[in-house]
């Protein structure tokens, strides 16, 4: 598949089939932590580089051959960020007309000023949004927007979306080492969701690989001053669980690409998932590392495997 992938194993939505309606990498963020690199170039023009009816076709393939149990969720989740969709309320619409499943979208929020993406929204189950810094020069410094992104926009477009939105409003911030985690910046995070209102905040750790090298997750006591300040409704994000589902065939590069270009996944996570397999696991990489389709980043002292167009830097921009 070329717009779908999974399922696969997430940290709060169990078993979710993902769909991404976005090109490798279209985001109008940079963030120093993304899991996907540098952002090259911004974007900020809403398209439809990928045809919507390509998009439902793989959805009506994968809901036909998969059982009722393999899928928890469906997630909108793009390889950079699904609000760019121009079409994201006929996707959503689609997606509605084909299944009963539980629907969900994972998006910065930095387009929900706009009236048309809050109407595209407004009938899914679960948006959870981002909100990593509770200033304008942090939030420049820390998620690098396009300049038309600013951070009025930002914190207007999610205060008005709680207000219109009836289903669940998850916000996440992810903690940044000496960025985010001092008593000064979580105090303004907090002023900011205090008017935002969403049901949980998730603290989310930089733990796949950030495109900055310098990026680093907060030491315990960070996390506990977040949690305190936060308060009752913030919870920490645990580091992802479950297996991802490989068959060592031709198509291997591929599979772990449909994978990796959403999702980087770590060498042990591809070794897990060869584990149940008879398979020689040196063999398996040794094919992986001559792939045109992958390369290998190494962060916090492991290597990860992600799709080759992604901009993973061996030195990183300056603080």
């Amino acid at each position: 598949m070329k717009y779908l992938f999974g399922p696969v194993p997430s940290r709060r939505l169990g078993k979710s089939l993902g769909i991404d309606p976005i090109l490798l990498k279209t985001c109008n963020w940079n963030c120093v932590y993304c899991q996907l690199g540098r952002t090259v170039p911004l974007s900020f023009q809403r398209r439809e580089d990928i045809p919507l009816e390509a998009i439902l076709v793989e959805l009506d393939e994968a809901l036909q051959s998969l059982q009722p149990e393999d899928v928890d969720w469906i997630t909108i989740v793009g390889s950079g960020e699904p609000a760019l969709y121009r079409p994201l309320d006929r996707l959503v619409a689609g997606i509605r007309a084909r299944t009963d499943l539980p629907l969900a979208v994972i998006t910065n929020g930095s387009l929900l000023y706009l009236p048309e993406v809050r109407a595209a929204l407004k009938d899914v189950d679960l948006v959870m949004p981002s909100l990593d810094a509770g200033n304008a020069d942090l939030y420049k410094r820390l998620n690098r927007p396009h300049p038309e992104a600013s951070f009025d926009r930002l914190i207007d477009g999610l205060v008005q979306f709680r207000k219109d939105f009836s289903g669940k409003l998850w916000l996440e911030v992810m903690l940044v080492a000496g960025w985010n985690d001092s008593e000064e910046a979580l105090q303004e995070i907090a002023a900011c969701i205090q008017a935002i209102r969403p049901d949980v905040v998730h603290l989310n750790l930089p733990t796949r690989p950030p495109a900055e090298v310098w990026v680093k997750p907060p030491s315990g006591d960070g996390v506990r001053r977040a949690i305190e300040i936060l308060g009752d409704v913030a919870v920490v994000v645990p580091p992802q669980t479950g297996d991802f589902s490989l068959v060592v065939n031709e198509q291997l590069a591929e599979q772990v690409y449909s994978i990796v270009s959403r999702h980087p996944m770590s060498e042990a996570q591809i070794l897990a998932a060869l584990h149940p397999l008879d398979a020689d696991k040196d063999e398996v990489i040794a094919r992986l590392e001559t792939s045109e389709l992958l390369q290998v980043v190494e962060r916090h002292g492991q290597r990860f495997w992600t799709a080759r167009p992604t901009h993973f830097p061996a030195t990183g921009m300056g603080r």
